[in-house]
C-alpha cells in the first residue's frame, strides 16, 4: 500500500453505516497488535444502526449497533467534504484535516427520486434514515392518506410504516408486480394478494406522471401515467438507491458510467490506499444493495488491511433473502428465473385459498436444484437455498407439498448457510466442535451466522442440532434466537415466576427485543394464565393480526364478526337482533361449519357499534380472532332425535362456556354427537365426545384441514363429571407443553408415549400435576370476561377502531361491494382499480 512502517498505522473510515461498522469490528477483532489507530466520520447524528431493521424504529425499537471500543475514533454529525490523495488527508465539515495510511470509503447511497413534478412539494419524503422517519413520524400525524413510490423490499416496508401511522397507504411500481429483482410474475401476483387484503392499494405496471399540491402547497394528489389520480397527503419514495460517489469523483478515482466507485476484486481502487466498501462500490460492474455482500467486502477489506500478503477478494454474493413482509412470508433464492433457454424447467404450486405460491426452478433433468420462489410460506428456504446449485433434496413435488426439512447434518460443508456474512455449513459444524457450543446464541457469536436479516436461523439450529446430538449432547429445544428455553419452559417461567409482561420475561430471562415468533408465543401464554385484557398495554402489540381488532381480517380490508352461539342453539329473538345487526350494517351473513353465524363487511370503525348491539342482546365474542376455543358443534341429541341416547346439545354448551376465552397455542374445536351416527363430526376435532348408552366417549387430537387426523379414542363410558375432568386436564396439559402454533394431534404425536401417556398423566397423575391442573382451569373459568364487552366499556381500546385518525367516523373509500344473490361480496380488485 505504500505505508510507512510505523506500528500505529492510522485507518480513516469515511462513513458510518453497517458496512463500515461490520469494517471495523473485523479489524479490531484480528489486529491483537493494535496496528492500526481508527477514525470514522460519519454525517448521521448518531452511530451505526441496523437499517434491516428500519421500519421498527417508529414502534420504538433500539437499533443501534454495540458501540465500538475505546481504541476507535468516531465522529458523528460530520462529513468527509474532499480527499487529497497526495498528501493523504480527508477535509471535514468541520473544517478538519485528518491524516490517512489507508482510507475505506463506506458512504452508501442516496434515495433516488424519479424527476416528477411535484417532487420538491412538502410532504414528500425519502425513505433511508432514522430522521427520514422521524420527520414522516411528526408530518403524518392528522393526516389521512400516503401513497409509497417503489414496490421493492424498501418500498413494501415504508408502506408498512405508512400503514402503522394511521393512514391509508398505498403503492406505486413502475414494473409489472411488486419486487420484481425478487420474485416471478406468479409470486409477485400472490404478494399483491396478501398486501391488497390488508387493506392496501397496489398500483402497478404504471409510471408516476407527477404529485400534486393541494390549496396549502402541500402534495395531496399523486398522478399516474394512464390518468388514474390517488389521495396522498404524504409520498414517501423508496424507488431504488444511487451510490454516494461524490468523493471518488472529486479526487479523480473512476466511477462507473451509472454510477458507483470502481475497485477490484480486493475493494481497492486505481489509488492503493483507498477502497470501497458496501453501497458506493462497484465490483465487476454491479453495485450490491443488500446487508450480505456489503458485510463480505468489509471482511475482505479487513484481511488486506492486516495482511500485506493476504489473498481475500470479493466473489460476488448469494443475492437470495427471506423476510415478512407485512405478515406475509418471501422468500427468493438462487435463480428465480431461469427458463428453457438457460436449459430450466419450473414447478409451481399455487393456492389461492390459503394465499401460497411456491415455485422451484430445477434442471431440465429434474436432478439439480437452480432456484425458486416462496410467498405466504417460507418455511423450507432454508433447505432449499442450501440445496442451490446441487442435488435436490427429494423429488420437486416433495418439496412443494412438505418434508424438505434435511436434518443439519445432511448438508455439504461448503453450503453457505448464511449468505449475509459468507458462513457455510462447515465453518458452522467446526465452531460447535472447537468451541464446545451448544446454543444458537453460541454459534451466532462465534460466527456470525444468523446476526443480520435472521433468515438462516432455522438451519443454523438444525446444523447445531445435528452437531450436538451426534456427539450424544442434550439438544436445546429453545423456541427463539431471543429465549434459551422452549414455549412449554417459558410457560412454566410465566407462571412460577408471576411475570406479567413480554418485556418483563425478555429483561429477566431472555435476550435482545423479540420477534415474530416469541412474542406471539408468549401473548399467548399471557393470556392463557389470565393477565389482563390481550389490548391492554404491551399485550396489545404482541397479538396477531386478527387479535389486533377482535375480527377476522377479509381480503378487501374489511372484518368478519361471529358472535358465540354454543352449541348451534339461539333463540328466536337473538336471531331476530343478528338478523337486525346485519342488515342495519350492510353485511353479509353466512352459517358456519361450525353452527355459528358468520357477519361478513364490516369496516374498522363499525366494529364496536356491532358488537354493542350484539352484547346489549346477550351475544359476546366467539373467539373466531383468536387461536382459543372456536366452537363446540353438536346435533340435537336425545331432546329431539328418535336415535339420541344422550343430550348432546346441553353438553355441547356446557363445554364451550366453560373453555371460552381459552388462549391456547393453537386454535381448538370440537363437537359432542348424540348417538354413533356421529352428526357432528366429533372424531374430526381436538377433542370430541360421543354419546353411548352409559355416558360419554372421548376422542382427543383430531383435526381436518390440509393435513387430517382421526382422533384417538381416549375413554369410554364417562360420566358427565369424569369426561369434563379429563377435557379439562387435556387441555391444560397441552396449553403447558405444546410448542408454539402446535395442533393437538402433532402434539399428541411428539409425546414420548403418545396416548398411553397422555392417559398415565391426567387420569393416574403420574406427574403429580393433576390438582394443578384442575386448579388453573378452575381459575380461567372463575375470570372469563367477554373481550368484547370489556373493550367497550374502556374509551383508550376503543381508540384504535378506526379507519382514519383524524376522522373517526370517516367509512375506508376504497372498500367497495357489488350485489350477488341479495348480499353484499368484495367488489373484484380488477373492477376497483
Amino acid at each position: 500500500m505504500g505505508a510507512d512502517s510505523r506500528p500505529d498505522k492510522r485507518l480513516v473510515v469515511a462513513g458510518h453505516g453497517p458496512a463500515a461498522h461490520r469494517l471495523v469490528e473485523a479489524v479490531r477483532e484480528r489486529d491483537a497488535a493494535g496496528t492500526w489507530t481508527i477514525t470514522v466520520i460519519g454525517e448521521e447524528p448518531r452511530t451505526a444502526y441496523d437499517r434491516v431493521a428500519l421500519t421498527t424504529h417508529l414502534e420504538g425499537a433500539d437499533l443501534a449497533y454495540p458501540a465500538h471500543d475505546g481504541a476507535v475514533t468516531v465522529r458523528t454529525g460530520e462529513r468527509v467534504t474532499g480527499i487529497d490523495r497526495a498528501a493523504r488527508t480527508v477535509a471535514t465539515s468541520a473544517g478538519r484535516a485528518v491524516p490517512y495510511d489507508a482510507l475505506v470509503l463506506a458512504t452508501g447511497s442516496s434515495p433516488f427520486v424519479p424527476p416528477v413534478e411535484g417532487a420538491d412539494l412538502p410532504g414528500v419524503f425519502v425513505y433511508r434514515t432514522i430522521d427520514d422517519l422521524d420527520a414522516i413520524g411528526a408530518y403524518a400525524r392528522g393526516r389521512a392518506t400516503g401513497a409509497v413510490v417503489g414496490g421493492g423490499l424498501l418500498g413494501l416496508e415504508a408502506a408498512r410504516a405508512i400503514q402503522g401511522l394511521g393512514l391509508r397507504s398505498g403503492v406505486v411500481e413502475v414494473a409489472p408486480w411488486l419486487m420484481p429483482r425478487q420474485l416471478d410474475e406468479g409470486g409477485g401476483a400472490m404478494l399483491r394478494r396478501h398486501i391488497e387484503a390488508l387493506g392496501m392499494a397496489v398500483h402497478a405496471g404504471t409510471p408516476m406522471r407527477a404529485l400534486e399540491a393541494g390549496e396549502d402547497g402541500s402534495v395531496r394528489r399523486v398522478v399516474l401515467a394512464d390518468g388514474t389520480v390517488l389521495d396522498a397527503e404524504v409520498v414517501v419514495f423508496s424507488a431504488g438507491i444511487r451510490p454516494r460517489d461524490e468523493l471518488a469523483r472529486g479526487c479523480g478515482l473512476p466511477v462507473g458510467e451509472r454510477g458507483g466507485i470502481v475497485v477490484d476484486a480486493s475493494c481497492r481502487t486505481e489509488d492503493p490506499a483507498v477502497f470501497a466498501i458496501g453501497e458506493c462500490a462497484l465490483v465487476g460492474g454491479t453495485v450490491y444493495g443488500l446487508v450480505g455482500p456489503c458485510f463480505s467486502m468489509a471482511e475482505v477489506v479487513a484481511d488486506r488491511l492486516l495482511s500485506p500478503a493476504s489473498t481475500a477478494v470479493f466473489e460476488g454474493a448469494d443475492m437470495s433473502t427471506k423476510l415478512k413482509l407485512m405478515g406475509v412470508d418471501v422468500a427468493s433464492f438462487g435463480d428465480p428465473f431461469a427458463g428453457p433457454e438457460q436449459g430450466a424447467l419450473g414447478v409451481t404450486y399455487t393456492d389461492p385459498v390459503a394465499g401460497v405460491y411456491k415455485r422451484l426452478v430445477v434442471s431440465d433433468d429434474a436432478r439439480t436444484l437452480l432456484g425458486g420462489v416462496l410467498v405466504g410460506d417460507a418455511e423450507s428456504y432454508g433447505t432449499l437455498r442450501a440445496h442451490v446449485g446441487g442435488g435436490l433434496p427429494g423429488a420437486p413435488e416433495q418439496m412443494l407439498f412438505g418434508g424438505t426439512e434435511a436434518a443439519g447434518g445432511d448438508l455439504p460443508g461448503a453450503t453457505v448457510i448464511c449468505s449475509c456474512n459468507n458462513v457455510t455449513a462447515e465453518g458452522i459444524r467446526c465452531a460447535v466442535t472447537e468451541c464446545s457450543l451448544t446454543d444458537v446464541a453460541g454459534v451466532k457469536d462465534r460466527t456470525r451466522a444468523g446476526t443480520s436479516c435472521g433468515s438462516c436461523v432455522p438451519l443454523v439450529k438444525r446444523i447445531l442440532d445435528a452437531e450436538l446430538t451426534a456427539a450424544g449432547i442434550e439438544v436445546s429445544r429453545a423456541i427463539c434466537e431471543h429465549f434459551d428455553y422452549s414455549r412449554a419452559e417459558l410457560f412454566d417461567i410465566v407462571r412460577a415466576g408471576r411475570v406479567a409482561s413480554f418485556t418483563q420475561l425478555v429483561q429477566e430471562h431472555g435476550t435482545g427485543r423479540g420477534c415474530d415468533i416469541c412474542k406471539p408465543a408468549v401473548a399467548s401464554i399471557l393470556a392463557s394464565l389470565g393477565n389482563g385484557h390481550i389490548l391492554e398495554g404491551e399485550q396489545a402489540a404482541l397479538q396477531d393480526t386478527n387479535d389486533h381488532f377482535l375480527a377476522n381480517l377479509q381480503k378487501n380490508g374489511t372484518y368478519s364478526v361471529v358472535p358465540r352461539v354454543p352449541g348451534g342453539e339461539i333463540t328466536p329473538e337473538r336471531l331476530i337482533v343478528i338478523g337486525e345487526v346485519a342488515r342495519d350494517f350492510g353485511l353479509y351473513t353466512k352459517i358456519t361449519g361450525g353452527q355459528r353465524i358468520d357477519l361478513f363487511g364490516a369496516r374498522v370503525e363499525q366494529l364496536p357499534e356491532i358488537w354493542r348491539r350484539l352484547v346489549e342482546a346477550g351475544f359476546e365474542s366467539g373467539h373466531a380472532y383468536g387461536k382459543a376455543l372456536r366452537t363446540v358443534k353438536s346435533c340435537v341429541g336425545s331432546t329431539w332425535c328418535r336415535y339420541g341416547v344422550q343430550d348432546s346439545a346441553a353438553m355441547a354448551i356446557r363445554l364451550e362456556m366453560r373453555y371460552r376465552g381459552l388462549r391456547a397455542p393453537h386454535k381448538l374445536k370440537s363437537a359432542v354427537s348424540g348417538c354413533a351416527r356421529e352428526c357432528a363430526e366429533a372424531q374430526s376435532k381436538d377433542f370430541g365426545v360421543i354419546a353411548t348408552e352409559n355416558g360419554w366417549n372421548l376422542y382427543l387430537a383430531g383435526n381436518g384441514g390440509m393435513r387430517p387426523r382421526h382422533a384417538d379414542l381416549f375413554a369410554t363410558d364417562l360420566t358427565d363429571d369424569e369426561l369434563i375432568t379429563c377435557i379439562d386436564r387435556f387441555l391444560m396439559f397441552y396449553i403447558r407443553t405444546a410448542d408454539r402454533l402446535q395442533r393437538t394431534a402433532s402434539w399428541l404425536e411428539s409425546l414420548d408415549g403418545g396416548l398411553d401417556y397422555l392417559r398415565e398423566v391426567i387420569v393416574d397423575d403420574r406427574l403429580g400435576i393433576c390438582a394443578d391442573l384442575d386448579a388453573a382451569m378452575a381459575r380461567h373459568v372463575a375470570s372469563y370476561s367477554d373481550e368484547w364487552r370489556d373493550t367497550l366499556e374502556d374509551p383508550e381500546r376503543l381508540r384504535r377502531f378506526v379507519s382514519f385518525v383524524n376522522a373517526p367516523q370517516t367509512p375506508d373509500p376504497s372498500i367497495a361491494f357489488e350485489v350477488e344473490r341479495d348480499q353484499i361480496k368484495p367488489l373484484p380488485l380488477e373492477v376497483k382499480r
